[in-house]
């Protein structure tokens, strides 16, 4: 890759969204580290569910992140002040959701000239370069159209377009094209790539459609809060090794990625034969590591993996400490 500036980066991202519920807190973002650099497309595609819209807000810094921090065009936003901040945004980025969130008592042309005139732009000069981009989108002629009056897919151009006024370095799109039907979404997909291509903008993507990250230089696979995978030309293997950070709470509770759990033969008891600072050295309990090398006969766990409730002679299928299943072993 040709030396870029970074536009946008972040570090050991996590988000955790509090909960009174039976099943806790959820962690939606696992360590993450991404690195978008100035005019470079970027997808992040996954499940509904996977952590893209809390990715983006954190990077966008319309959410602050539980821990890790987050740079844009250099300026570590956790550090800004709120004036700061938007002060940032406007300069830098554009935001593009899959709800439109048009203003309800302004048309079409005015919703898309409200970002300059928040920048201080005439009236006039604003709605004439508005006119322009919605001409551009085959708005033109629904530009004097109140948000009511506009179709889903109609709404959302309205938003692109608003997106697009303050000509920014990066625009974060969360599933831009999810209400469009397949060729507006194509001709939006087209708008992006030519701006992409010939005015130098960086895209951010999330979207769980593969077809919308096509255009861009590579694209990461987000699971459960962490990527899995990255696909592309351009491909930054530091944003993968990044999420494979741990975090230890106070309580001590530790949460492996999956695929490591999957090696070292799932959930169990194991041993700290060697406590060295900074270093763990983990071993499986000796009476449960199984023999893979022949056939093995699987009988109830002795003790509960969770809180070592001692089973003794019982046939019992739940913990009756603290609940959790009693695994075979």
């Amino acid at each position: 890759m040709e030396e870029r500036s970074e536009i946008l980066k972040s570090d050991g991202l996590y988000h955790v969204y509090e909960s009174g519920a039976e099943d806790g807190n959820v962690v939606a973002l696992r360590g993450l580290h991404v690195t978008v650099y100035e005019g470079e497309a970027v997808a992040v595609i996954g499940p509904s569910g996977s952590g893209k819209s809390t990715l983006l807000k954190c990077l966008g810094g319309l959410m602050k992140p539980s821990a890790g921090g987050v740079e844009l065009a250099g300026s570590r936003m956790t550090r800004l002040t709120g004036k700061e901040l938007v002060d940032l945004r406007q300069k830098t980025v554009s935001f593009i959701f899959q709800d439109s969130n048009l203003l309800p008592h302004l048309n079409a042309l005015d919703n898309v000239a409200q970002p300059l005139r928040h920048q201080g732009v005439l009236p006039r000069e604003a709605r004439a370069k508005a006119q322009e981009l919605l001409d551009r989108l085959g708005m033109g002629e629904r530009s004097r159209g109140m948000p009511e009056e506009l179709s889903g897919g109609e709404q959302q151009r309205v938003a692109i377009a608003r997106a697009l006024i303050t000509e920014p370095k990066l625009i974060l799109a969360d599933e831009p094209t999810g209400a469009l039907d397949p060729i507006t979404s194509r001709e939006v997909l087209e708008l992006f790539d030519t701006l992409h291509k010939e005015e130098d903008v960086a895209f951010f993507l999330v979207t769980h459609n593969r077809d919308v990250a096509a255009f861009c230089e590579r694209s990461l696979e987000l699971r459960d809060g962490r990527f899995v995978a990255q696909h592309g030309t351009d491909v930054d293997i530091s944003d993968l090794s990044g999420s494979r950070e741990l975090i230890i709470d106070d309580t001590g509770t530790v949460t492996l990625p999956p695929d490591i759990l999957t090696q070292i033969g799932g959930p169990g008891r194991f041993e700290i034969p060697d406590i060295v600072r900074d270093s763990l050295n983990l071993e499986r309990v000796s009476e449960e590591r199984i023999d893979i090398d022949g056939k093995t006969e699987l009988t109830l766990a002795a003790t509960c993996p969770a809180c070592f409730h001692d089973y003794g002679d019982s046939e019992e299928q739940l913990c009756p400490e603290c609940g959790s299943s009693r695994p075979m072993v």
